[in-house]
């Protein structure tokens, strides 16, 4: 999107909703999500992908019921080789951060789970997070707390068609 002067629209200060100004707050936003996520791994010599599948596996848990991970699907999500996923759940496996888990209803399909003793590490590192989380968010009331889910959850669903046409 272009000014009438040719440059890029940065928006204006009436306008805080301006693409420009929504680009430069969800990257920065973003880097530091990954600075914290970084952290996380380095303190826990983990790289910075094991991290990334840790927050699939954990999402799925807490998502809609049989939607378990697999490695599959996190394959899939994470763009990686069947290789790197298997060596990354090797790694999150061997430091105790997950479980593989038989399907008992078919012995060939392995769900993932975040490990109980590790969540509890990821809590205690990610706490100041949650923290300013619910600083932020007592900032707005429900009705707009309710706008900026229904952005987020739009953003995530153009992001994912995004993923999906460049495949």
């Amino acid at each position: 999107m272009r000014s009438t002067e040719g440059g890029p629209d940065r928006g204006t200060d009436e306008d805080a909703a301006g693409l420009q100004s929504f680009a430069v707050l969800l990257r920065r936003m973003n880097s530091e999500f990954n600075r914290i996520a970084h952290e996380f791994a380095h303190e826990q010599d983990l790289h910075p992908t094991d991290v990334q599948a840790l927050i699939a596996i954990l999402d799925a848990d807490y998502g809609e019921p049989g939607t378990a991970m697999t490695p599959g699907r996190l394959r899939e999500q994470l763009n990686l080789t069947s290789g790197a996923v298997t060596a990354c759940l090797d790694r999150l496996e061997r430091t105790g951060h997950i479980r593989r888990v038989r399907d008992s209803g078919d012995r060939r399909v392995v769900h993932l789970h975040y490990a109980a003793a590790a969540m509890a590490v990821a809590r205690d590192f990610f706490r100041p997070l949650a923290e300013s989380t619910r600083a932020a968010r007592g900032q707005f009331d429900a009705a707009e707390l309710r706008t900026v889910a229904r952005f987020l959850e739009a953003m995530n669903d153009e992001l994912g068609q995004v993923r999906r046409v460049r495949k």
